[in-house]
Formats: C-alpha cells, structure tokens, sequence
C-alpha cells in the first residue's frame, strides 16, 4: 500500500461517517436549511474537533499522514464513534512503512489443538485473518456448518470463510433468526482486519467478490461501521435442534498474530444448553455406529463444493 492509497482509505472513513451525522447529533443547531451533501459539513466537524478547516480538508482528500493522536482522539469524538471504530481511525492513519510487513503464514499450532481441546464439548472454530475457518471441532461444525465436508478447513482451497458462509451460503443465512444483525457484525469485523492488513491481497479478493455477488454486503460495505471481536448474542435456528440463544465469545491466540478462537456457550440449565448437549449426544451416537456408507478401497467420498475460491 502506498502513501496515497493508505491517505484515501482515512479520507474515504471520515468522509463516510461525517455524511451519516446529523447537526442535532452532535449539538449543533439545524436551521433547516438545504444542504448539497448529506451529513455534516466539513467546516462543522472541523469546528467540532478543533482543527483547521483547511486541514481537515487535507486529511479527507488523503494528503496529510500520520496525524497526531490528540487530534485522532478529537475527530473520533466529534464523530461519536466507539472504542472500535476510535481503534480503526487509528490504524488507518498509522505508519505506512508499518503496514508493509510481512504477514506470517496462518497455521493452528498444537498449542492452539490443545486450546480448542480444552473446551470439551463446547462448539469451537478457529478462525483466520480474513476470518477463514482454519480449524473446528466436531461440535462446531455440527453447529455451524454440518453441510460443509468437516475436513474442509484442513486445505486453504477448500477452506470455508465465515463471510461467504454468512452472505452466499443458503443454510448459514437460514441459522441465524436475525441474519442482519450478523451480517453487519460480519461486515465490520472485515471492515476491521482491512485496517490492519491493508496489503493483503486474498483480503482484498474476498471483499471484491462479495461486493460482486452480495448487493446487500455492497450496501453494508459502503456504510464503513467497524464492529470489535468481543462477545455477542445470537438466536440460532439449527435444523438439528431448534432454536437456541448462543453467546459467541472471541479469544485472540497469543502469539499467532490474527488468529482467534470462538467458542460458543449457552446459559446453564437453559434450553439452549440443552440443545447442545443434544446435539453432542447425536453426533457421538453417529460416530458409535458403523460406518455402512464408507467408500471402497481406491475411490473417493462425496462432499460438499468448497466455499472457498
């Protein structure tokens, strides 16, 4: 990425989110009148932030770097954007020179194994940068993605992606009784890793192509919210046990720089916890059972298409 290019993706940010503010949001008064631009003016959140107009201009139109964080900390505030989208702002105007380095391979390590291991029965994936699954266990992808062949994550062409999942995939739009609410999730958890890997360029394919096939990711895409890898809610509709009420946690992995454990728990005694420990006792009573459909020797198991292009 070079300077220019890592200028407009600040400018193309601010800019984003200065027109999705109104002058009521931010207390100042609105007369009323016509405006040729939606949002705020530029003027108003310069004012706003104490900066010059004439510098602000600059960092919208990518022509001033590496601002300051004093003033990084003051546009995030005069824009109201949380403690993700306030991170974000700061990593796209970072050092350049820093985001040119090398990225590591992703691999699952034995430490990770052992991690995922260590949760039991709980649905675990293991997922990449670019949100690429690298590793589930068996509760996982019973829970996530039973219709994917489960050795898919073992080779990076056939490797599922939980964004592809979550926009082109009918079964995973169909698990999730609010599939909107976890497609902007989706979306800004890209938004994010866009901003720390900027020169990556199987990222930038996979957001090329889902612009291309999804008009709703375009649309959210476009809009440049920012969402955290934290914890988060959701109604789930498996069609092997119903509806269940799920906590998705995200846990970074110490040293494997963008690669996260997301391990997915239901509330003790609940229904959905329930749920889950039907779902265990399924697959350990397929795994018990003689396998009549196993190939003969020489040919080859039937799966599922990868997702992965």
């Amino acid at each position: 990425m070079n300077d220019r290019t890592h200028g407009t993706s600040l400018g193309e940010f601010l800019s984003t989110r200065r027109a999705q503010l109104k002058p009521t949001d931010v207390g100042l008064p609105d007369y009323g009148d016509r405006r040729r631009v939606p949002g705020l003016r530029r003027e108003e959140l310069a004012q706003l932030a104490g900066v010059s107009v004439a510098y602000y201009i600059r960092l919208e139109q990518g022509l001033s770097l590496n601002a300051s964080p004093q003033v990084l900390d003051a546009l995030a505030t005069a824009l109201r954007l949380d403690d993700a989208e306030r991170r974000h702002l700061h990593t796209l105007s970072g050092d350049v020179r820093q985001s040119r380095r090398r990225l590591p391979a992703e691999r699952v390590t034995a430490a990770v194994r052992q991690l995922v291991d260590s949760f039991g029965d709980s649905p675990v994936v293991v997922l990449g940068r670019r949100s690429d699954i690298l590793m589930w266990n068996r509760a996982g992808h019973a829970l996530f993605a039973g219709h994917v062949a489960p050795d898919s994550p073992d080779q990076a062409a056939t490797r599922p992606n939980t964004a592809r999942l979550v926009f082109l995939d009918a079964h995973t739009r169909d698990l999730y009784v609010d599939w909107p609410r976890k497609a902007r999730d989706v979306v800004g958890k890209l938004r994010q890793a866009v901003g720390e890997y900027p020169n990556d360029p199987h990222l930038a394919s996979l957001i090329g192509e889902l612009t291309m096939h999804s008009p709703e990711f375009a649309t959210l895409w476009a809009e440049q919210r920012v969402r955290a890898w934290d914890m988060a809610e959701y109604r789930m509709r498996h069609p092997m046990i119903g509806e269940l009420d799920v906590l998705q946690h995200s846990l970074s992995v110490p040293r494997q720089q963008g690669l996260r454990v997301v391990v997915t728990t239901a509330a003790p005694g609940s229904a959905a916890q329930a749920a889950l420990q039907l779902l265990n006792q399924t697959l350990q009573s397929a795994a018990d059972r003689p396998d009549t459909t196993r190939p003969a020797a020489g040919t080859r198991a039937r799966t599922v298409p990868p997702l992965h292009s």
